[in-house]
């Protein structure tokens, strides 16, 4: 018996290693995951633009002249700065500086028709005085006086066609230099030329409507800008004027710049294969803090809608469907948690109940074997590299 007894107390200590052994090579190998404290912070509920925006100048003009013609001058180059008013460029117009000429020169002898013409009908009207003063002394018949008086008429008649000659020729001037401007282009504000079509001795064709001709020059006024960005027709209702955004620019990466919404388009675009958009407009708070911007430069436009400040938040990339998160358990295994969230965004999502400063919660719920209740290793590369 006391045999026996010994074999078994000698067994036991066999049995309990290679249980243990079992047990150690079946165990589940915990998953490396990567957490994320909780901690207080600003959370801000926003929309963005669903296709790029752009730069645009306040002021941008197309020019071309009214009518079509062989161009004889270039007085600007492509960047160059214009004044308002400086002559931009001039089609070949000879024959209606000639007209202009002529027209001048009909005026001059228009006016010497209305000295001439006047003189006569100032003489005459004192002849038909002095007839008058006669015919009331009986010494001229009383037809000699109304013949003098009409001739007077007649030559006073004379003297306001003339006159109106005069006018008529100025009128005629005056048309020949509305006929020369149609071939004349002057800056309608200061700016910068960014484009020109055509050089001299070429012929330059006007822009009807309909027809997409490429204008003569494009000019753009860059001392203001704003940017035009499309947002998504369901997000319009939220957006307006007034409201803070945060630019960013493809050419200034990691940057941005305070500004607020300009303007709302009242319509919606419909383009083909694409999503009904609405375009906004927004300014800078300061111009100068992007620094020297292009027109046409790449831009995004975050609208602000709502902002809380130094609440609970969670990282958006932690939360489960159902708003669950998994946080570090004890054991060393993860344990699942309902959480109830307010405002949120694509980063943060603040957090009403279910977590507290300092809890920790899974942020790489991508990875294979990420659950409630599985066994876990802190991924420190990952850790290391947040």
């Amino acid at each position: 018996m006391s045999s026996l007894i010994r074999r078994l107390l000698l067994a036991v200590p066999v049995v309990v290693l290679i249980g243990g052994g079992v047990w150690w090579a079946t165990r589940p190998e915990p998953v490396a995951v990567v957490f994320r404290e909780i901690e207080r912070g600003l959370v801000e509920s926003t929309i963005a633009n669903t296709r790029a925006g752009t730069i645009e100048a306040c002021q941008r003009t197309k020019l071309s002249t009214i009518t079509g013609g062989r161009i004889e001058v270039l007085a600007v180059r492509e960047g160059d700065r214009v004044e308002k008013g400086q002559l931009l460029m001039k089609l070949w117009n000879d024959d209606q500086q000639a007209q202009r000429a002529w027209y001048a020169t009909q005026v001059a002898t228009a006016r010497q028709r209305v000295s001439e013409a006047c003189t006569v009908a100032a003489n005459a009207e004192r002849e038909a005085e002095r007839q008058a003063s006669l015919r009331a002394k009986g010494f001229v018949s009383p037809a000699k006086e109304d013949s003098a008086r009409s001739e007077a008429q007649a030559r006073s008649a004379g003297c306001a066609a003339a006159r109106a000659d005069v006018v008529q020729a100025e009128a005629r001037v005056r048309l020949t230099r509305v006929e020369e401007g149609r071939t004349v282009l002057y800056a309608p504000f200061a700016g910068t030329v960014a484009k020109i079509v055509g050089e001299v001795g070429e012929y330059s064709t006007p822009s009807p409507p309909g027809v997409p001709t490429p204008p003569a020059i494009d000019l753009i006024d860059d001392s203001c800008l704003y940017v035009k960005a499309p947002m998504d027709e369901v997000d319009a209702p939220r957006i307006a004027a007034g409201q803070p955004v945060r630019i960013s620019l493809d050419a200034l990466p990691r940057q941005s710049f305070p500004g607020k919404v300009k303007r709302v388009a009242p319509y919606v675009s419909a383009l083909e294969k694409q999503a009904r958009t609405v375009d906004i407009e927004a300014t800078f708070d300061d111009p100068t803090a992007p620094g020297k911007l292009l027109v046409g430069y790449s831009a995004d436009i975050e609208v602000i809608l709502d902002v809380r400040e130094n609440v609970v938040r969670v990282p958006t990339s932690a939360l489960l469907e159902g708003g669950r998160v998994l946080v570090a358990g004890a054991e060393g295994r993860l344990e699942e948690r309902k959480v109830k969230t307010g405002l949120a965004n694509w980063e943060f999502a603040e957090v009403l109940d279910g977590l507290a400063p300092g809890d920790r919660v899974v942020t790489s719920l991508e990875r294979a074997g990420v659950k409630a209740g599985a066994p876990y290793s802190v991924d420190g590369q990952a850790a290391a590299g947040r």
